[in-house]
């Protein structure tokens, strides 16, 4: 057995050491490689039929298009912030169709829908960026070279197809693909969605259930018995027939609800299934609900799902969506921004987003400024520089305390 791996340890050391060491994914060189899923499936029965979904999108999609822009240049002197700025007119308003907040909620919600988002910048004849847009993720085709690079993309409406070639030494492309994690896909990313889809559609699924249940007037599904009497004749296919259609015009749905029902003969009626009691579907609809909230990082109680909705909790939760959810989110689009769209206005800018202008981190903030306020050993120049305030004269000096 020793022998044996031995054996496989050797084998791997010899091909590890014939493979170069920039071997990637190969693909054919102009072939195009596509979504490996259905858009219009996913967001069909994730986001346009599940309430849970919906409200996780829309909560992280909408606050993260409420944070302010901010526009920072190097100078000799330091960073300093620039309140205008062709940028971020842009970033304000990226089209005229268009305003900025609306652009980012778009953009999030493509990205938690899909895992992928995708902007395309419009240039005038002078190369100045003076337009962006969202592009539907579902239309756009990832084409890479024969070294697994993204060659260009391909972007199809309306049967016509548009190409966006990718340069090959600096990777600057018109577009801005912006994807989540996939571990097993090296162009398209992984929609949370998908991580989730079996708890969406047992949560569908329980909906669709309730529905029919009550649309059938809250009876569970059934079967006449007739019971056989040396006196009575089996019925007929007509009588049957006549039998279910009657029963369907006088008892089944809401509008029916509550009619007492006369039979003649020998007749006993069989449940045919569990009812909700038994199934649980409350505690089961609750669980997949908690679930699909993981996926998206978003608290259970800011989605409506019943439990301690007291208003300390809510502050709470709306604090950790913030902390654990949006910023990372948010931090993680301005550095894709700052590799992709900063270098058209020119070296030297850097994006950034007003914390301050973030309501849900009040609490965070007032607590830090108590801390500096009560700091002894900072001048009064130094904690207006932690509170993101300019020096006056004669700052630097300690703060007297009053007694």
């Amino acid at each position: 057995m020793k022998k044996f791996f031995q054996n496989i340890k050797s084998s791997l050391a010899t091909k590890i050491k014939k493979t170069p060491n920039n071997m990637m994914a190969i693909g054919t060189v102009g072939r195009p490689v596509f979504t490996p899923r259905n858009y219009e499936q996913l967001a069909d029965e994730g986001y346009q039929r599940n309430v849970i979904v919906y409200r996780c999108i829309s909560l992280i999609a909408r606050g993260l298009a409420s944070v302010p822009w901010l526009l920072y240049q190097q100078t000799h002197k330091g960073e300093v912030e620039l309140e205008r700025h062709p940028l971020l007119d842009l970033l304000n308003c990226p089209s005229p169709r268009q305003a900025g907040s609306s652009f980012m909620e778009c953009l999030v919600s493509h990205l938690h829908l899909s895992g992928n988002a995708y902007l395309l910048a419009v240039q005038n004849e002078s190369g100045d960026v003076c337009e962006l847009h969202s592009l539907r993720p579902d239309r756009m085709t990832i084409i890479p070279d024969c070294n697994g690079h993204v060659q260009a993309y391909e972007y199809t409406v309306g049967g016509k197809k548009r190409t966006y070639v990718v340069d090959e030494e600096s990777g600057q492309s018109q577009i801005l693909h912006i994807k989540l994690f996939h571990p097993l896909h090296d162009w398209y990313g992984l929609s949370p969605i998908e991580a989730a889809a079996c708890s969406i559609d047992q949560h569908n699924a329980v909906s669709a259930h309730n529905l029919a249940l009550m649309q059938n007037g809250g009876r569970p599904s059934g079967a006449f018995i007739i019971k056989p009497s040396s006196h009575s004749m089996p019925l007929t296919d007509t009588q049957r027939d006549q039998l279910r259609e009657d029963l369907h015009r006088l008892y089944e749905g809401t509008k029916n609800a509550g009619r007492i029902l006369m039979m003649e003969g020998d007749f006993a009626w069989q449940d045919m299934g569990l009812s909700p009691k038994d199934l649980d579907f409350i505690a089961g609809k609750s669980v997949s609900a908690r679930e699909i909230c993981q996926a998206f990082g978003v608290p259970p109680i800011l989605a409506g799902i019943p439990g301690d909705a007291t208003f300390a909790n809510y502050r709470e939760a709306r604090f950790h969506l913030w902390e654990d959810t949006i910023l990372p989110l948010l931090d993680y689009l301005v550095a894709e921004f700052n590799l992709w769209l900063t270098p058209f206005f020119g070296a030297n800018l850097r994006l950034g987003y007003d914390h301050d202008g973030i309501p849900a981190l009040s609490p965070k903030r007032e607590a830090a400024w108590a801390k500096i306020c009560a700091s002894d050993f900072l001048t009064i120049n130094e904690k207006r520089q932690a509170v993101g305030y300019s020096p006056i004269e004669g700052g630097d000096r300690f703060a007297l305390k009053i007694q």
